[in-house]
């Protein structure tokens, strides 16, 4: 069984490391994506803009500010200039010197691992149509694009993934979204999947969105007790900072 069939079988427990490994290595990183896929999860969580001169970049917040020593936005600054920044050091001495990888960088290093998932996300931004065709690109040439779930907290990104490239695509609830679009031909029927912040998980919404063809999601379970809230509600694909316990909670359930 495949991952994507895992998914679609709700009695398999499907664990995605949220921008790599995030709780113990610097998020984002090849370091932290390498560190993620030798603990042995099902899927990578990773966010995608591009540079002054359009190369696609892996961060995930507008500018560089908090995880690099940098100031000002991504896309103010050059490849060249972005590799010059320190992307480990803010997280601990251990990881001075890590820089921010390229998409490309990051689709090489996943060559070795087959068999995982990619659940990418597209920054929402004025580039994101522009990224979002690029990224398709890549991960063509790669050979990666079938293992791959677009998201976009931007619902308009969303429709794009789906109408123009027709790849799978995980959405959130309509009202934590921009540009959502209501109704039968709206934007929940652009989507493959659905996440949830924990904070707002109910078996009830997790039942109704089933109800309507979608995978459902979660975000980020990191403890035992909130995996557990997860599975009570029904849902088995988890988006991780630390995937520990949900990895130790189902070699648990799985055991002999």
């Amino acid at each position: 069984m495949n991952v994507i069939e895992r998914i679609q079988d709700t009695t398999s427990i499907v664990i995605a490391g949220h921008r790599g490994y995030k709780s113990a290595y610097p998020e984002n990183t090849l370091l932290a994506f390498k560190e993620a896929l030798e603990l042995g999860v099902d899927m990578l969580e990773f966010d995608l803009r591009f540079s002054k001169d359009r190369v696609i970049m892996v961060i995930h917040d507008e500018t560089v500010d908090r995880t690099t020593n940098g100031t000002g936005l991504v896309s103010d600054h050059t490849l060249a200039e972005l590799k010059q920044l320190d992307a480990g050091g803010w997280f601990g001495k251990p990881f001075e010197g890590l820089r921010i990888p390229t998409f490309e960088e990051l689709c090489e290093l996943l060559k070795s691992y087959p068999d995982v998932l990619l659940n990418v996300e597209v920054k929402s931004s004025k580039q994101a149509k522009e990224i979002a065709d690029a990224a398709v690109a890549m991960l063509n040439e790669y050979g990666l694009l079938p293992r791959c779930v677009f998201t976009c907290f931007d619902a308009d990104i969303i429709a794009y993934f789906h109408d123009t490239h027709q790849v799978r695509t995980q959405g959130f609830p309509g009202e934590v979204m921009s540009n959502f679009v209501p109704g039968e031909n709206g934007t929940y029927s652009k989507m493959w999947a659905v996440a949830f912040h924990m904070a707002g998980m109910t078996p009830k919404l997790v039942e109704d969105f089933r109800g309507q063809g979608l995978q459902v999601w979660c975000y980020c379970p990191d403890n035992e007790q909130q995996v557990h809230h997860a599975l009570g509600c029904g849902v088995t694909v988890m988006t991780c900072n630390d995937p520990v316990p949900a990895m130790e909670l189902r070699r648990r359930i799985q055991a002999p």
